[in-house]
């Protein structure tokens, strides 16, 4: 195996500098901070989860340095609320223009900072890009007698998708009259962000971006009077605390944490369909908040569903996502790459011995040797795929997402065992029931902790006409996607009640 031509990372560096020099000083990432990228902070190395090799240095502001680009971006956010939704909406326009232009760049990117294979990477480039370009054609209706928020937006997002997630929701935000503020993620996807940034702020795009450790930044970044709003996307702990952190404000806030998305086999025979599911199911190595790492099956067609499952799992593709055998070969079409870090997948191994020597059953371990790899390559980030039967109530697999290609296979005889096993972890995003009598799958569905439930099909985030949120210890605060999502970053009428799962709301939408 070789590396794709061109697509080295030094090669990929200097495009990066190339299109946007403001934004770097060498390999140094800078800050876009108070309307200019300036070196403030204190440079740290960034690796690659690819080879483990250093890739770059990210400035990590301390609080008084974040605390200070709060300040401004609070000033311009005064001045962007005012200016009319023609002239957002241009300038919009124009940042989606140069996003485009550098498309297959931002991707490239994605794949050597976390590892997406390059058709993912170019889909969450693409996501972003074609979703905000609907809101540009809606902001008129979904603004109508609404107005920006009295502070910027805050948004504290993970590094699994930088694009389609995070800079998705900061154009938004920015449609809807809001200054926006993000923060780089700590594991991985600063330098897409970056030059992604540099060409937001080239558009005449009032946002700011820092990095820093989220305990150094936390504070400023949720706290700050001057914040109009929060937006989290990230596991529970860190989750947990930024809304402790909003307890005592009144501060907009849409927290959005992990759950363990579960899908339930019952009564079903539709096998032929299933295979499909499962196989996408495996799509980055089910470092995503809708994957599905749990399997929950009538014991009946334990049988059934394996003869199913197995070979799918057997045949997933993972490894380096450039390497190729010979010049001039399309990029490996692989299912996923490595986990974000090595220090990831050597916790998500641990958890699977603790699980084994507890009483899971392994049905399968698949081995690193089975992956695409360069001679003498560091493959301590990758983790092949991974099913256990049956594992036991104590296991932190049982009630944790693991956020990486582990599936759990949990055996039930009745529906209310069906229910408790899927419910295992407090609230869920998504859920899926497999099952023939859909008025029966519809009647379980209503006892499941998840926010979205299909019925023989799986769910996703949705970002257009449907609703986003979850359940339980999943998600607080308001709901976004579609006109919720604007809704979250603009006030209406006085005394307006924003729909999603705060403590005095007891209905949801429809799943």
């Amino acid at each position: 195996m070789k590396l794709a031509s061109g697509t080295d990372w030094q090669t990929t560096l200097n495009r990066a500098t190339t299109v946007a020099p403001e934004a770097f000083n060498g390999d140094v990432l800078l800050n876009l901070i108070q309307g200019q990228w300036t070196a403030a902070g204190r440079p740290s190395p960034l690796t690659t989860p690819i080879d483990g090799t250093t890739i770059a240095r990210l400035s990590r502001l301390d609080a008084a340095e974040a605390q200070a680009a709060v300040h401004h971006a609070a000033r311009t956010h005064a001045e962007w609320a005012h200016t009319p939704l023609a002239e957002r909406k241009a300038r919009v326009e124009v940042a989606l223009d140069l996003l485009t232009e550098h498309r297959d760049l931002l991707a490239m990117l994605l794949v050597w900072e976390i590892g997406k294979p390059w058709r993912l990477a170019c889909a969450d480039v693409d996501r972003a890009l074609d979703g905000v370009r609907w809101y540009v054609g809606e902001i008129e209706r979904q603004t109508q007698d609404r107005e920006p928020l009295p502070g910027p937006v805050s948004n504290i997002a993970s590094w699994n998708y930088p694009m389609s997630v995070l800079v998705h929701a900061e154009l938004v935000q920015l449609l809807a009259g809001n200054a926006v503020i993000a923060k780089t993620p700590s594991q991985g996807g600063a330098v897409c962000l970056t030059v992604a940034h540099a060409l937001m702020h080239r558009a005449g795009l009032p946002a700011t971006l820092v990095s820093g450790g989220g305990e150094e930044l936390s504070e400023v970044l949720v706290r700050a009077p001057e914040i109009g709003a929060v937006a989290f996307v990230g596991g529970r702990s860190n989750g947990g605390k930024v809304a402790a952190a909003l307890l005592d404000t009144d501060k907009r806030h849409f927290i959005e944490q992990e759950g363990l998305n579960a899908w339930g086999i019952w009564e079903f025979s539709q096998w032929d369909t299933l295979a499909a599911h499962l196989r996408k199911g495996f799509e980055y190595g089910k470092q995503r908040c809708t994957a599905y790492p749990r399997f929950v099956v009538q014991r009946e067609l334990v049988d059934e569903f394996l003869n199913v499952y197995l070979p799918v799992v057997r045949s997933i593709q993972f490894g380096h996502p450039l390497a190729v055998e010979n010049d001039g070969d399309p990029l490996p079409d692989l299912d996923f790459g490595p986990l974000i870090s090595a220090t990831k997948a050597d916790e998500l191994r641990r958890k699977v011995d603790e699980a084994v020597k507890a009483g899971a059953v392994p049905l399968y371990r698949g081995k690193n040797r089975g992956g695409r790899f360069l001679d003498g390559q560091d493959t301590s980030a990758y983790v092949a795929p991974v099913a256990l039967l049956a594992p036991p109530g104590r296991s932190r697999l049982m009630h944790a997402e693991p956020f990486g290609p582990v599936d759990t296979i949990v055996v039930v005889d009745t529906e209310d065992e069906l229910l408790a096993a899927m419910n295992a972890s407090n609230g869920a995003l998504v859920a899926s029931l497999a099952c023939d009598n859909e008025e029966l799958a519809a009647k379980l569905a209503k006892d499941l902790q998840a926010f979205k439930v299909g019925i023989n099909k799986p769910r996703s985030r949705g970002d257009r006409e449907e609703p986003f949120g979850g359940r339980g210890a999943s998600w607080k605060g308001a709901f976004v996607g579609g006109d919720l999502l604007v809704h979250a970053v603009t006030v209406g009428e006085p005394g307006e009640r924003l729909y999603g799962n705060f403590p005095d709301y007891s209905s949801y939408p429809a799943t």
